[in-house]
């Protein structure tokens, strides 16, 4: 049995784009950074914990026979050196919008994958360059609300495409489940089982 420890529609709609058979089950945890904690070390342990939490929680469904897998993910976008997670409000999404304006940024996916064998955990980068912003379009934008549940205050698949030329990396990624190497982890963590471990 394989759960989502999330509750994002767009990592739920890939994962199902994928032809996988999933639960979603959202852990509910905390999201607060440490102190001077790096944005990579940051997603990759929030993924870590959500897996882990969900795990615990249906430790006792895991059978030889259909051996529980539990996929955890966070991600955030960096932009000269700033964390951006979800915006607080509209006007913390105007904010972060103009910060990526006229800039190449990165949006950071870590991900978990908890078996009874224990953790895999990877981090994606992909870098994402925009275009300059006018402020009448940032305010057009945020108005429409798309903004307000995403990190770095933006989808990739939405409205904000129009300013994006071009990024390095998996755009799969930015959507918010970077879906090749999830599957290579998924696959990875489900040998380790087959096998008897890791």
């Amino acid at each position: 049995m394989l759960i989502l420890a999330s509750a994002s529609p767009r990592r739920r709609e890939l994962l199902t784009q994928s032809a996988l058979s999933f639960i979603v089950e959202a852990a509910d945890l905390s999201e607060e950074r440490l102190q001077d904690e790096a944005a990579a070390a940051y997603v990759q342990r929030l993924a870590v914990e959500k897996a882990q939490a969900v795990w615990a929680r249906h430790a006792a469904d895991d059978t030889a026979s259909d051996p529980l897998v539990v996929l955890g993910a966070d991600t955030v976008v960096v932009s000269e050196g700033n964390i951006l997670g979800k915006p607080a409000n509209a006007a913390d999404a105007r904010r972060m919008l103009q910060l990526l304006s006229g800039r190449t940024h990165a949006v950071l996916t870590g991900l978990a994958v908890v078996t009874r064998n224990g953790v895999k955990s990877e981090v994606e980068i992909t870098q994402v360059t925009f275009n300059v912003i006018a402020p009448a379009e940032i305010d057009q934008y945020v108005a429409t609300g798309e903004p307000l549940d995403k990190a770095g205050a933006y989808a990739i698949q939405g409205f904000a495409a129009r300013w994006i030329p071009r990024i390095e990396g998996c755009y799969f990624n930015v959507v918010g489940l970077p879906i090749a190497r999830t599957i290579a982890l998924l696959t990875e963590a489900e040998s380790g089982l087959a096998a008897g471990s890791l």
